[in-house]
């Protein structure tokens, strides 16, 4: 285990130095200046500006500071907020952009999950029908028209939730929901057909022969083996509730890290960009390693097959 954690590390290494390299190279490969904008400012006071963020250097000697400043975790100044540093940003919006996703994949989870054990123990009936109805809407529909929706439907039309800001629980119901719902429906189908294939096995027709309860049958020894498809796709999940926070964040003025990135590409401010793709990568190479370590845990197969190749 300890070989296999260390191997991952440092390939997560490799494809975290491959991500800032190509973003850094295609940031600054679009034609411009995040200074092109501000036609009041004069030449002189321009260039002085660029020769204070490196602007003014060659690509590979800017690209070689930048590896410098980031191994010391200092991800540098705003360029347009120049009175805030980006650590800051990311200290004050990214709690609340995690509280977000956090939030949303565990709606997903529970609620897909759930959805999917009742449509495969109905199967073929009316309810696993609306059940699959629901997902299939659930994945069709993109998020921002889902908060468009309900936007309108619980917020204006009914008046029951408020429509922005993150200042309370009730605040945070329409974004979760506009978040989860993609999401949850991708969980309710993959465990609907998993809860299917698990509940024709041997060992479940076992547990009926024995007069075990349709509960115990299903949450104790159905249940565990169903997940691993689930479990699987768990990393990809949350990285698209994680980017897809940028722009439920718009849409609902909350004050999270997607509010900063947009600005940060309208107004090409560079260490704002790279600060937030580097930590949101980081974020998700890390959660996608912790997604392959439950699937080991949930599936002891995994480490046996891995113990005869040594």
């Amino acid at each position: 285990m300890l070989h296999y954690i260390l191997k991952r590390l440092g390939s997560m290494a490799v494809t975290l130095l491959v991500i800032i390299t190509l973003t850094f190279f295609l940031m600054h490969s679009i034609p411009g200046s995040p200074f092109n904008e501000e036609r009041a400012t004069s030449e002189a006071v321009q260039k002085n500006l660029e020769s204070f963020y490196h602007l003014d250097e060659p690509l590979y000697v800017q690209y070689f500071l930048y590896l410098k400043s980031i191994a010391t975790f200092d991800f540098g100044p705003s360029i347009k907020k120049s009175s805030q540093t980006v650590n800051e940003m990311l200290g004050r919006g990214f709690p609340v952009s995690f509280e977000l996703g956090m939030i949303t994949l565990i709606v997903a989870i529970f609620s897909g999950i759930l959805l999917g054990i009742i449509a495969s123990l109905r199967h073929n009936g009316l309810i696993d029908y609306l059940a699959m109805t629901v997902a299939v809407v659930g994945i069709s529909v993109p998020n921002f028209v889902m908060a468009t929706l309900l936007i309108q439907q619980l917020a204006v039309t009914w008046e029951i939730l408020p429509v922005a800001t993150w200042t309370s629980p009730m605040h945070m119901i329409l974004p979760t929901l506009a978040l989860a719902t993609g999401p949850m429906a991708i969980i309710a189908r993959l465990t609907r057909s998993s809860m299917l294939e698990v509940l024709t096995q041997d060992y479940i027709r076992t547990a009926k022969a024995k007069g075990l309860s349709p509960v115990k049958i299903v949450f104790k020894h159905a249940l565990k083996n169903a997940l691993l498809p689930v479990v699987t796709i768990l990393g990809s999940l949350a990285a698209s509730i994680l980017t897809g926070t940028f722009v439920i964040e718009k849409i609902f003025a909350i004050p999270g890290m997607g509010k900063y990135f947009v600005e940060s590409i309208n107004q090409r401010d560079y260490p704002v960009i790279m600060g937030t793709t580097i930590f949101y990568s980081t974020v998700l190479i890390m959660m996608l390693f912790l997604v392959d370590l439950a699937y080991g845990i949930l599936d002891p197969r995994i480490k046996l097959h891995k113990k005869e190749g040594k």
